[in-house]
């Protein structure tokens, strides 16, 4: 069985009817004429994906400081480019033209509304707590023992 693909302009088919041979003539023209632009969109999405790319790439070395350089090892090795892809690939192979890392850095103002935070999540009334007292509060069965719940929970 062998397969033959022919790519002429006119395929010679034998059609008596004259209209017929006509309209095959006609949609074999527009078909080719969707195949043309159907190519050149794709050529056009491909560039646009690979622009976008490369902009993303870019985008990443500058916010870190490297090299724009880097951006073409980054694109041979990474299929799907985004932020966290890139920024990840530099993580890993970024001792190969000097970009060290960097941690993140905790300036005072943030470091001292995390305490705060702390303070407050660490004596903060949960409801585990607040059922626990109730429980409690309702089972004492003297003055005293109420006494003693209100005063640990001061």
């Amino acid at each position: 069985m062998s397969n033959n693909y022919w790519e002429d302009e006119e395929d010679d088919l034998d059609v008596n009817e004259g209209d017929g041979n006509d309209l095959v003539k006609k949609l074999r023209k527009a078909k080719r004429a969707d195949e043309k632009r159907i190519k050149e969109l794709s050529e056009q999405l491909d560039g646009f994906l690979k622009e976008k790319k490369e902009s993303t790439v870019r985008q990443v070395l500058e916010k870190k400081g490297v090299n724009p350089k880097a951006a073409r090892l980054i694109l041979k090795d990474i299929e799907d480019v985004n932020e966290e892809s890139v920024s990840s690939w530099l993580d890993d192979n970024g001792d190969l033209f000097g970009f060290q890392a960097q941690e993140s850095k905790v300036d005072g103002n943030d470091l001292a509304a995390l305490r705060q935070q702390d303070v407050l999540t660490q004596s903060a009334v949960t409801p585990d707590k607040a059922e626990d007292f109730e429980h409690r509060l309702n089972n004492a069965s003297s003055a005293e023992e109420i006494i003693s719940l209100l005063r640990s929970q001061q």
